[in-house]
């Protein structure tokens, strides 16, 4: 089976941000099969810009054509990135030949075009993945207010929902949704975190010497420095835990459009007790991760963010760290049935100082929370068995 994923914002373990799609890929070749991917070549998370088209491995390959560079500078910019990587995927993807599926992922939702016509053109099933509810949550976050933008993106979620052979969703809180738009239920895959990979074995010295952080309590932040991720109320916890914790320091390693915002502010406030870090390659994540002593998850707080589920949560609970999560909903439910953290109100910065306090001071829950949290990962959303059933789910596609 040779699979064809169209993917803008597709990471691989060597670069940073999500990498579900190259775990994923890697276990279709693990299954003899083959896996091209049309990728954009400027990095979601840290818009940096890739070399160029190389295959990565044995059996994927990966093709970068050209993607608008301006991607984080405004919201226009970005629309023009996303109808750039629409126009020179299409046309990627059309030259690659004997495909037997084609896998579209939104967001961004316009590359789900270019996998249905590429699908279309070359006759085979489409499977359309859903990982963020969009365009709601862009109208949510009032990013998107253009009512005419509004209807044409409404337009192309009901077309792609409704003409793709499969949906797949990554989250439950998702299915209600894809439900009343598509008029069918979506298979699940949620995300989750390679157990494997997320070893409590992992060392963090060389991070933790990085960061001046020898005797400092670490409490981690590690992904997207965006408009939802609500970083805000990080920043102020730490005001909050200058006195009262002083041992306690937050490091916040990622990036994203508003990461500058967030480093001048915590200049102006004069917080000794924050770190911005850069983005890591996935691969140098379990060495992060294993630097800190808790680790946090935040996004802002309206009604569409309690249907995620972030991946940073399930990378967390794998390395067997307790997480403190500042969002409610489904995430929320794995934490709590897990045990394997805390739960804080979204946006509350007094409560996630609180939960900082509680988690410095008992050495012992926090021992019991991330062992929780790693059982759980392992029984519940381990990434190789999550990957055996996207094969499952394309194979059965192709019969």
């Amino acid at each position: 089976m040779h699979v064809l994923i169209i993917h803008q914002a597709f990471a691989s373990t060597n670069e940073a941000g999500g990498t579900r799609h190259h775990e994923f890929a890697r276990h279709l070749v693990s299954r003899g099969h083959r896996v091209t991917v049309v990728a954009g070549r400027v990095n979601y998370l840290t818009g940096g810009v890739d070399a160029g088209t190389a295959p990565v491995e044995p059996g994927i390959t990966i093709v970068r054509p050209y993607t608008y560079r301006a991607l984080h500078r405004s919201f226009v910019h970005r629309v023009i990135s996303y109808v750039t990587f629409m126009i020179s995927s299409a046309v990627a993807a059309l030259r690659v030949a004997d495909v037997d599926v084609v896998v579209g992922t939104s967001p961004p939702i316009l590359q789900g075009a270019t996998a249905w016509l590429a699908a279309r053109t070359k006759r085979v099933p489409l499977v359309f993945e859903v990982r963020d509810l969009w365009p709601d949550f862009a109208i949510e976050l009032n990013i998107l207010r253009n009512r005419f933008i509004i209807a044409g993106a409404r337009a192309l979620e009901r077309f792609l929902y409704r003409r793709a052979d499969r949906l797949l969703v990554n989250s439950p809180g998702f299915v209600a949704h894809v439900q009343s738009v598509s008029g069918r239920t979506p298979s699940l895959i949620p995300n989750g975190a390679d157990a494997v990979m997320f070893s409590p074995a992992a060392r963090g010295e060389r991070f933790r010497a990085e960061w001046n952080a020898a005797d400092r309590f670490v409490v981690l932040y590690a992904g997207a420095h965006g408009t939802a991720n609500s970083l805000e109320t990080v920043l102020d916890a730490a005001q909050l835990l200058r006195e009262r914790a002083p041992s306690a320091l937050f490091v916040l390693v990622g990036d994203g459009k508003e990461k500058a915002a967030l480093q001048a502010r915590a200049s102006a406030a004069g917080l000794n007790n924050v770190r911005f870090e850069p983005a890591q390659p996935k691969s140098a994540m379990p060495a992060v991760v294993a630097a800190a002593d808790v680790c946090v998850a935040t996004l802002r707080d309206i009604p569409l963010f309690r249907t995620t589920y972030p991946n940073k949560v399930f990378d967390y609970m794998a390395a067997a760290k307790p997480t403190i999560v500042a969002i409610d909903g489904v995430i929320r439910q794995v934490v709590e049935e897990s045990g394997g953290g805390l739960v804080v109100a979204p946006g509350d910065a007094v409560a996630l100082a609180d939960a900082v306090v509680q988690l410095e001071a008992d050495r012992a829950a926090r021992a019991r929370m991330g062992a929780n949290a790693r059982a759980f990962v392992l029984q519940r959303f381990n990434r190789q068995e999550q990957a055996e059933s996207f094969c499952a789910l394309l194979l059965e596609c192709t019969a």
